[in-house]
């Protein structure tokens, strides 16, 4: 199990690559990578993202060994990166390694729900008019529930 909280980029391929690298024993592996979008009624500049050190990657690790002893997963990676991102950039990064694709696909969608709602991040998006910090959604804590 990988938790990376970074400020730098990542590159997809060579993450997915290394994640799967040398795994015999598992038939599925899972990504899901989240890019910053800009909504066209925002006309987003860049968003920035903050944390707490220390704290953000303990609750990330400690939802991913929840998933780990929920479904059978054989791996899990979570790299999440903080600081000013602009549209199109990578924000996130989910894969997870199971023997069986459900498992593999329900542990991803679980630890991409926590993501959204749950993890210790703040997000302020910063447009032509000015900055405003994200706030919680009903859907993303609806999509959360179901677990």
């Amino acid at each position: 199990m990988r938790i990376s909280v970074q400020q730098e980029p990542f590159d997809l391929g060579a993450e997915a690559n290394a994640f799967a690298a040398g795994d015999t024993a598992n038939g599925a592996i899972v990504t899901f990578t989240g890019i910053v979008r800009d909504l066209a009624q925002t006309d987003l500049a860049c968003m920035e993202i903050e944390h707490y050190p220390g704290m953000t990657e303990r609750a990330i690790a400690k939802i991913a060994e929840e998933a780990k002893n929920r479904w059978s997963l054989g791996d899990v990676l979570v790299i999440h990166r903080h600081g000013r991102l602009a549209p199109g950039d990578r924000i996130m990064m989910v894969a997870t390694a199971a023997p069986h694709r459900k498992d593999a696909f329900e542990a991803a969608e679980y630890l991409m729900d926590y993501l959204k709602s749950r993890a210790p991040f703040w997000k302020k998006e910063i447009t032509a008019s000015g900055a405003d910090w994200v706030a919680a959604k009903d859907e993303d804590e609806d999509a959360l529930s179901r677990w």
